[in-house]
This record gives C-alpha cells, structure tokens and sequence, in this order.
C-alpha cells in the first residue's frame, strides 16, 4: 500500500511533488509524471480540506504516494486528511518532544496512537483491511524549523513510530535572523542541514527538505537526505512562465532596435 517504504528499504531517495494550488487537474496531471510522492499543502499553499477532496479523487489512478502538509499540528485536520485517503503528514513547527509526539499521536490508531477510527474514503481507496494495515504504512513527518527545533532534535527524533523530520529552510534561516529562502549555504542553517541528516540516520529516521533546485536536491540526497522536495507547482509555472516573458520581450526589443525605416 506504501511504495515508499520499499523504496526506503532500497536505500534510494524519494522524489516528492509539492502542490500549492487547489486544482483537481493540476493534480492529475502531477500524477502521471512518475513522482514517488505528491504533497498537497495546506498550510502556505492555497488548498482547504474541500479542495483536496477534488486533489486527491484526481490522483486516485495515480501511482504516486499522496500526502498532505497540514496547516497546524492539531488532531482534527490530521485524521480528517488521513481518512480522504493521504498516506503521509507533515506537520510544521514541531519545536519539541512533546509537540512531536503529541503530532504522531494523532497519526496511528491504539496502540500507537489516538487516531479515531472513521477512514470513509481512506477505505474505499486503500481497501476493507485499512483499519488493520494503516499504522504500518502511514508517514508521519514532522518539521524542523526553528533554532528551538534544532536544539531539541535528539529528543524529537527519539519518538517512537515517527517517521522522519522534514527541514523548513525559510523558516529556520529567519529563526536565526537570516532571510528566508530555499538552498541555504549560510551557517549555521547550512552547518544544521548537515547536522539533521547525520542525527535522522544515528536515529534510524528519514530526513527531508524542501528545496529550490534540482542542484541542491542532489547535493542534499548526497549527504543522507532521502526525500526530496523541489519548488511546487505555483514556482514551477511562476518561474517558467517569466523566463518565456522574459525572453520574448528581449527578443522584441532587440527586434524593434535593428529595424530601419
């Protein structure tokens, strides 16, 4: 039921789709380029728990695993998105041991959690055994984005049946004055990048990170991180689509500059 379980246990990285815009075909069309996960963010994208209804029916012919930021560690949203049918969470700003472990609580049914049973599409898509396979295939991510964070990383990454942590870099660089953005090179966020993938292998855990390049991406997947986000959507086409303004408008001028009358 879970690809990226076996993917883990090959030892190669997952590559995940980051969505932002709360449109069921933008999704399906996400779903047939082959990514290993697509994630649907609620927390800074423009998708609600209604939007992500029409998201996930688009991406249920889809082969990628999908998955959900949730806007806040609180329990509602969590088991809601679980039960449409999402088979991973992250969910930001978790500074300590207890917001993590109160966030997995809220991931797994007893005995590993306290998730209230009512799966409604969960089931319907994933099969009449869900109840019985969930716990050992839902991903449960929790991000790691303030200096707070970092301090208390051995602790978060002790937790039992989490699954991994996933760096914010926008966040941490402005929690140490720095300005946000992706592909940080600056210490100490740089030298925590680091630090994160080290601990999550010591501690047996997956690390993620949220990147701007494919070139970064790699170098992450290098020193341990193995999954991998790239822009979303809304970058991917805001960037794109400039270049080709860009482009066309240089070429238009260029054009009327060598004209003669």
């Amino acid at each position: 039921m879970n690809n990226l379980l076996e993917i883990w246990k090959s030892n190669k990285p997952v590559i995940n789709a980051w969505l932002s815009i709360p449109n069921s075909f933008t999704a399906e069309a996400f779903g047939k380029m082959g990514w290993d996960s697509i994630t649907i963010d609620m927390q800074h994208g423009q998708n609600d728990y209604q939007s992500s209804i029409a998201m996930l029916q688009g991406l249920s012919r889809s082969e990628s695993l999908p998955m959900a930021r949730v806007p806040w560690s609180e329990p509602g949203i969590i088991m809601k998105m679980l039960d449409l049918g999402v088979m991973g969470i992250i969910a930001p700003m978790i500074n300590t041991k207890e917001d993590c472990e109160k966030f997995v609580s809220y991931c797994y049914y007893p005995p590993n959690g306290q998730r209230s049973f009512g799966p409604m599409r969960a089931q319907l898509i994933h099969g009449s055994n869900y109840f019985n396979s969930a716990n050992e295939n839902i991903i449960s991510f929790a991000m790691i984005e303030t200096e707070q964070a970092v301090n208390n990383l051995d602790e978060i990454l002790s937790v039992p049946n989490l699954t991994g942590v996933y760096i914010g870099p926008a966040d941490m660089s402005s929690s140490y004055g720095l300005q946000p953005k992706f592909d940080v090179k600056e210490d100490p966020v740089f030298s925590n990048i680091k630090l994160i993938a080290k601990k999550a292998i010591e501690h047996g855990k997956i690390a993620g990170i949220h990147n701007g390049s494919t070139d970064y991406a790699k170098e992450m997947i290098k020193i341990g991180y193995k999954f991998v986000t790239i822009l979303s959507d809304f970058r991917v086409m805001s960037s794109n689509s400039q270049e080709i303004v860009n482009e066309m408008k240089n070429k238009s001028n260029e054009s009327k500059n060598s004209s003669t009358y």
